[in-house]
């Protein structure tokens, strides 16, 4: 079984080729789905199974590890199974092995979480907390702007070029997940910022002649864990007690455009959501605000002292 740990590499890479150059997987979720499966061949490694002629058991097996040895959470033992769903799939129509042994386990049941979301006031802090007199200043001013005016997945946002930007309707071609394309717009206050950066930032910093719209200070292409850390040092400079990711600001994207009454298959069509259920999350959000403001506005919502 040595053996079969030292080919890892030989077995995972065409895989994950297949993700980024196929199915448009963001880097992020590549290196997420690397770390699961070469976890799982060191775990077939320990246990003496052959990777190729798993059953059933074995797999139930593989959860209790996950559960009761590493203590996972319920949504971590979930994501490293639909990676080694993925995987086999992908090794089963290669036919490298007779069938999806994975198709036959369901991950544990696990609690659906209320997306975090900035509020408006939190956002036009970090939006302030840019420097547009100097390049990198613009380039993150821009990117946070992006974010939130586009509502897209950070790779797909390191992925934008110039040419995929119509400034004379204010629409950027986006190529998503599965190399599907979608239109997305964007509105004055990214405009304006997007053509401070065009006209200076961008400038200064392109000195490789990069097709790409955000670039890093030697001049390349900006990378996801680039926009990462630029969001955590733009988050300290303001008094936000909050964590900060890209996600966060699309969460806080499609929150907000619901609570101002946008239907949720606009929201959908706008995220490049494939499926409405993905979409459907956001309505635990806008419930609760609706409850909210149903409580602290609707005149009979409470009785009053008078008539108890």
């Amino acid at each position: 079984m040595s053996k079969q740990l030292d080919q890892v590499n030989t077995i995972i890479s065409p895989y994950l080729d297949y993700l980024k150059y196929q199915k448009n997987y963001s880097n992020y979720t590549i290196e997420n789905y690397g770390k699961d499966i070469l976890e799982f061949f060191q775990y077939l490694n320990r246990e003496n199974l052959d990777y190729k002629s798993l059953v059933y058991s074995d797999l139930r097996f593989y959860l209790m590890y996950l559960k009761e040895e590493k203590k996972d959470k319920n949504s971590s033992i979930d994501r490293k199974l639909s990676s080694l769903r993925g995987f086999y799939q992908y090794l089963a129509n290669e036919g490298v092995v007779t069938s999806n042994v994975f198709s036959l386990v369901n991950g544990p049941k696990k609690e659906k979480k209320i997306p975090r979301y900035f509020e408006y006031n939190e956002l036009e802090a970090l939006f302030d907390a840019c420097d547009l007199s100097t390049s990198l200043g613009q380039r993150d001013r821009l990117v946070l702007e992006m974010l939130y005016a586009t509502g897209v997945r950070v790779g797909e946002l390191v992925s934008i070029k110039l040419s995929d930007i119509n400034q004379s309707n204010r629409t950027i071609l986006i190529l998503g997940k599965g190399n599907k394309e979608r239109i997305v717009p964007y509105g004055d206050y990214c405009e304006e910022i997007l053509k401070l950066y065009l006209k200076e930032g961008y400038v200064e910093l392109n000195k490789k002649n990069s097709p790409y719209l955000f670039l890093n200070f030697q001049g390349g292409k900006l990378t996801e864990r680039g926009v990462r850390y630029l969001l955590d040092q733009i988050i300290h400079h303001t008094s936000i007690q909050k964590k900060i990711s890209p996600h966060m600001i699309r969460h806080s994207f499609a929150t907000h455009l619901l609570n101002q009454g946008c239907d949720l298959m606009t929201v959908q069509k706008l995220l490049g959501h494939e499926s409405i259920k993905a979409t459907q999350i956001y309505t635990h959000v806008t419930t609760d605000r609706l409850r909210n403001v149903y409580q602290n506005s609707f005149p009979r919502a409470h009785i009053k002292d008078d008539i108890k």
